[in-house]
């Protein structure tokens, strides 16, 4: 079915599946691809508790194989195909994948060189993908004798025995306290499970018929692919965007009367930097449910955007250890602006101070979770860290925050993005929030990077779509934030690296500022 045949009005517009630029995969198509790909998987020795590693940009492929090693009881490992081949090797050893199931193109002579004794298997780059991606014709095909994902499973039977118990895909860890760690959730009661899925539906919005949306962030990373799972779960349209870009979705939400989206701050910062007459004639009238996360949300960026779409903006805090934590509708966050939300039911919140938990609202201290899922939630190889995870029957989220007296949740920042200059604690993303507000500013990054005098200071970097004056950003900051907190450096027209999300790679740009000051002391 062409793209043209899935129209976005009409009956067709009611269809379910999932589109990918002139491509149609429907549900039937679905199943019968997930049924062959677990009778595939299990003649190469995949089975209850193994790992299949997935290598790919979004694609159909990437949920015919997340269905089809579920039916088998086998879990699959999405990877960031950002990552070097080193670093893939790594991951791979970790989770001893039987499989690895990757997008042509990324399936170079140093990737696959690291993948001796497992299966490979390869999916033919889609045009769309690389188109979007830039990528040469010649990369997309399948290399050597490698087996190619479609062939693969012509080549077999559908899988008919009755499906085991699935297990959950298990994401790594950006690992910015050292390697990658493999999140694990082992299996609860079917009860608990529902409950918990169902929590995660209500805070998308996706506890409803007729959802259609348009799948915006990576599936590697695990909110986007928790989302797109459940949208196809239940029924819903999803179209597949090969690499998120504002006007390319204000097109696809008038197009396809899209109901439901899921997003993070940045794509806002994107999506209003678009021209006003792109956006005056995007028809937005179908939007019922835009669920964001991932990051802070600076409050001008977020009030604008309420502004342009209405009250259809929730927001929700999460982890990928524990799940939905908190959320927060438009009415509730005007009212509270900058909060998360409140916990949603379920979830217990308890703020941890340097002498245990805090016993006042507005007390600063990390933020700790616990549910009925966090007892079952493991590093995977690395039993320390996942002792170092706890305080008791909660689990640390790694961010710091506090709650207000009416329940609400306020998250300052990353406890590891925190920085600690002259004795003091900085909270890197407080002054993010009154840099992006600024009309030049495109986007930011504020971190920390060591000093012989403070300890650490704080380095600013800043995109920007227009002249940016330094003396105005300085005094602007004065005006709304102690002096302390005042970064000494400013650099401009910095690219910075960013997930395919949009989200910044914070920890890289760090470590590249620290690599550079070193270089030049060793050269001085």
């Amino acid at each position: 079915m062409s793209l043209h045949s899935v129209s976005a009005k009409g009956d067709d517009a009611r269809l379910s599946g999932i589109v990918s630029g002139d491509r149609y995969l429907g549900p039937r198509a679905l199943e019968a691809n997930a049924a062959r790909a677990a009778s595939a998987l299990h003649g190469v020795g995949v089975w209850q508790g193994d790992t299949v590693a997935l290598l790919m940009r979004n694609d159909f492929a990437c949920f015919e194989a997340t269905r089809g090693a579920g039916l088998l009881g086998a879990a699959t490992v999405p990877l960031n195909w950002h990552m070097t081949a080193s670093e893939i090797s790594y991951v791979l050893e970790d989770c001893d994948a039987k499989v690895l199931i990757g997008h042509a193109d990324l399936l170079t002579e140093s990737v696959l060189a690291v993948c001796s004794g497992r299966d490979v298997i390869a999916v033919e780059t889609p045009e769309e993908i690389a188109e979007a991606y830039g990528i040469a014709n010649e990369s997309c095909q399948i290399p050597g004798a490698i087996p190619e994902w479609y062939g693969w499973l012509d080549a077999h039977e559908k899988w008919i025995k009755p499906a085991v118990a699935p297990s959950n895909p298990m994401f790594y860890t950006s690992g910015t306290s050292g390697m990658p760690k493999g999140v694990r959730r082992q299996p609860v009661a079917p009860e608990v499970a529902q409950r918990a899925a169902a929590r995660s539906a209500k805070a998308w919005g996706l506890d409803t018929e007729g959802v259609i949306s348009v799948m915006t962030g990576p599936l590697y990373h695990s909110a986007p692919n928790a989302y797109g799972m459940s949208v196809v779960r239940g029924g819903g349209l999803l179209i597949l965007q090969p690499r998120f870009d504002a006007e390319h979705m204000l097109k696809l939400v008038s197009r396809y009367s899209v109901t439901h989206l899921h997003m993070v701050p940045t794509m806002f910062v994107r999506l209003l930097a678009v021209d006003a007459d792109v956006r005056e004639a995007a028809d937005l009238r179908s939007l019922a449910f835009v669920a964001h996360g991932a990051a802070p949300c600076p409050p001008d960026i977020k009030r604008q955007m309420i502004e342009w779409w209405g009250p259809v903006i929730h927001e929700y805090y999460a982890m990928t250890e524990t799940g939905i934590i908190t959320t927060c509708d438009s009415t509730s966050w005007l009212d509270h602006p900058g909060t998360v939300g409140c916990p949603v039911d379920g979830i217990d919140i308890q703020i941890l101070g340097e002498d245990g938990p805090v016993d006042r609202p507005a007390d600063i201290g990390q933020i700790c979770v616990r549910s009925e899922t966090t007892p079952f939630v493991s590093y995977h190889r690395a039993t320390d860290q996942t002792e170092a995870l706890r305080r008791g029957d909660y689990i640390l989220t790694g961010d710091v925050g506090y709650l207000d007296a009416d329940g609400f949740l306020f998250i300052n920042d990353r406890m590891s993005d925190m920085v600690i200059s002259g004795g003091v604690n900085i909270y890197p993303v407080e002054i993010e929030k009154v840099l992006i507000a600024m009309s030049g500013v495109s986007d930011c990054a504020v971190f920390g990077v060591p000093d012989a005098e403070f300890g650490e200071r704080l380095v600013a970097c800043i995109e920007s779509r227009g002249p940016v004056n330094l003396d105005a950003i300085r005094d602007l900051l004065g005006q709304q934030l102690a002096s302390y907190k005042i970064p000494r450096e400013f650099h401009f027209d910095v690219t910075l690296p960013r997930e395919d999300s949009g989200k910044i790679k914070k920890r890289l740009l760090r470590n590249a500022f620290v690599a550079a000051e070193h270089r030049d002391a060793h050269a001085g």
